[in-house]
């Protein structure tokens, strides 16, 4: 089984957006959508593990700019694919751990990336995402609640306390996938001393969180 997050989502990249089209979501997706339009209306954003795009389309509706960034070529093709404005959006291949860019962006969105993070790696993880952002920005994530019979089982619990799920995709490949559910007082927790203006909105499936990263 192979337990490579990275590999995952290349051999996910044609059936990634199928997850948006579970019935009892659309709710909350729409509210989501609703929420980081709001967010980002008239601002330069940077997006990070932007993936096939789903969300790089929808932040474009209200943002002056997005300059979308992912590890994978796969999900990227796809998301050139949706014929979103080449003016307002910019996709580019690029690990954010490398990832490096003349000035720092305004806004800053990551799509289900943080449940991605390994927990003893959140600190390295915010420290860099909280520097590509100017001085009173804003940086947004939104993620995943846990709801039993929505989410897959988690099946796998490390010595850290990180959760895995096994997912079976479509080409028939198996895969054990870091997937953790952070409680609302674990993100404060994390945060303290790295952010000001927390704010998390829970939904019944998602959670969406914004702040301002401190100054350096």
């Amino acid at each position: 089984m192979n337990n490579d997050i990275v590999s995952y989502y290349q051999d996910r990249a044609t059936e990634y957006e199928k997850i948006y089209l579970k019935a009892e979501r659309q709710d909350d997706l729409r509210k989501a959508t609703t929420i980081v339009q709001e967010l980002f209306t008239h601002k330069n954003v940077l997006e990070i593990a932007c993936g096939t795009g789903y969300w790089t389309e929808r932040i474009a509706k209200t943002a002056i700019s997005v300059y979308a960034i992912d590890i994978n070529k796969s999900v990227l093709d796809i998301a050139r694919q949706k014929g979103i404005s080449a003016v307002k959006v910019t996709f580019r291949k690029a690990d954010i751990y490398s990832f490096t860019h003349k000035g720092k962006f305004e806004s800053l969105f990551g799509g289900f990336i943080w449940s991605h993070v390994l927990l003893q790696d959140l600190d390295k993880f915010l420290k860099k995402v909280n520097n590509f952002v100017a001085p009173n920005g804003t940086i947004v994530f939104i993620d995943n609640n846990y709801v039993e019979g929505s989410n897959h089982n988690i099946t796998k619990i490390d010595k850290h306390g990180n959760t895995f799920q096994k997912r079976k995709l479509e080409n028939g490949t198996s895969h054990l996938v870091l997937k953790n559910f952070p409680t609302e007082k674990f993100i404060f927790q994390t945060l303290s001393g790295k952010a000001t203006e927390i704010n998390i909105i829970n939904l019944t499936y998602y959670w969406i969180l914004s702040y301002k990263p401190n100054e350096k």
